[in-house]
């Protein structure tokens, strides 16, 4: 008995102590997969921070609640690392998350899983969006369904100012909103730059393409497209647009009081914060176009082109990411094809279809964009100069004919609501 018991002290304690001293080299090896590498090192860092962040809320409980702190908290990693791949990532670089347990818990209430998530924005790199104007970024999650848009250091302090009052409002409405679905905020800073990205739900389809797109203020005061708009593929026409152009949106009696609720408790919410310079943004998919086109051969399909129109990133095959290898919209093309116009509303929660009776069939895309800027001194300064330069500032609000608006208050584009028919 005395032998066995020596054998076993002089075997079990060294031999499984010793292999945990290679646990770090491990976690440094695995920093150079693949997955990781854009052609951007902010993209790249921005991707590994995500996937680091995603993969650090995993192991940490969900909250019974969330607590004032969690408002104000970040996450902060600083790397300087030689040992990663530089084709991947620059061996030096700083990530941080802000928020995290609030917009966890953010995209719990909109329906998005964290590892749909991690996979939309970490398994190909995004793509720019045909609006990117080159001053900041505007990108597209491969798959389409992820807007990641450059904002400000004042933007992020706006973020958080309204952070508190918007979770309450997407609690209250259990994630059924016009507004914008913010899902995640972060700085990435290589070089000494800092860059700061907010991620939010595509409003337009990651699989319809959108022939159509106006911006409406519900103001009729230098709200044409310009002809330079014009000129583009796919340009943004205005409020007057919109009208000369005799637009009509055809949906039943029950889309349109349900559309209608939703746009006025949202804005009867940003009035609140004072927030006025905010459109609604609809975009038109044409359905008899987008089979004729399909039919002469100009839209081809995601697997024979890399680049959709738009200049948007078609989606990628399946990875290793479990039950959801293709993130957001990946299940959809396993188990439920769809056909011409017809769309997930579990994916695409801002579209509504055009009703039986309408002239052509369509589908819209409709929701509130541009809700970050408040009505302080600088916005009232602006207000006084447009004042002047076209007389008093007239707004069709709150289905009223004519209203003078010198301070915010609810409005939603009259011109648009008597446009919304059956």
């Amino acid at each position: 008995m005395a032998a066995l018991g020596n054998s076993g002290a002089s075997s079990s304690p060294m031999v499984i102590l010793a292999p945990k001293t290679k646990t770090k080299k491990k976690h440094f090896v695995q920093q150079k997969v693949k997955v990781f590498r854009a052609s951007d090192p902010v993209l790249s860092v921005f991707m590994w921070g995500v996937n680091h962040s995603i993969n650090d809320l995993n192991q940490v409980p969900v909250p019974v609640m969330l607590l004032p702190d969690d408002f104000k908290a970040n996450t902060k990693i600083k790397v300087n690392n030689h040992l990663f791949n530089k084709e991947n990532l620059p061996g030096h670089f700083k990530f941080k998350e802000y928020c995290p347990q609030v917009f966890r818990n953010l995209r719990e209430r909109f329906g998005i899983e964290d590892l749909d998530y991690q996979v939309s924005l970490t398994r190909s790199s995004p793509m720019r969006s045909a609006d990117d104007q080159g001053d900041c970024l505007l990108l597209n999650s491969y798959d389409r369904t992820l807007v990641i848009k450059q904002i400000s250091s004042e933007d992020v302090a706006d973020m958080h100012s309204i952070l508190s009052e918007y979770h309450q409002h997407i609690v209250k409405c259990h994630g059924s909103t016009l507004l914008p679905q913010f899902l995640g905020m972060y700085r990435v800073s290589v070089d000494n730059e800092e860059t700061y990205l907010i991620v939010m739900r595509n409003m337009f389809s990651h699989r319809l393409l959108v022939h159509r797109k106006y911006d409406l203020k519900g103001s009729l005061v230098a709200r044409e497209a310009s002809d330079k708009e014009r000129g583009k593929e796919l340009p943004t026409f205005k409020d007057m647009d919109f009208r000369n152009n005799m637009q009509k949106v055809y949906v039943t009696d029950e889309q349109k009081e349900k559309f209608m609720e939703k746009l006025n408790r949202d804005v009867e919410f940003l009035v609140k914060l004072k927030i006025m310079d905010y459109s609604l943004l609809l975009g038109i998919h044409d359905v008899g176009r987008a089979e004729r086109d399909d039919e002469e051969g100009e839209e081809v399909s995601n697997e024979e082109d890399p680049e959709a129109e738009n200049g948007l990133a078609a989606g990628a095959t399946a990875g290793s990411y479990g039950t959801s290898p293709e993130g957001i919209a990946g299940y959809m093309s396993a188990y439920k094809p769809l056909g011409p116009g017809e769309f997930d509303p579990y994916v695409d929660v801002y579209a509504v279809s055009s009703c039986a009776g309408a002239p052509q069939r369509e589908v819209y895309f409709m929701g509130l964009i541009d809700v970050l800027t408040q009505y302080d001194t600088k916005k009232k300064a602006a207000h006084a100069a447009k004042t002047v330069k076209h007389g008093v500032s007239r707004r069709r609000g709150s289905c009223q004919r004519v209203q003078s608006v010198p301070e915010p208050r609810a409005r939603h584009s009259c011109l648009f609501c008597y446009h919304v028919m059956k």
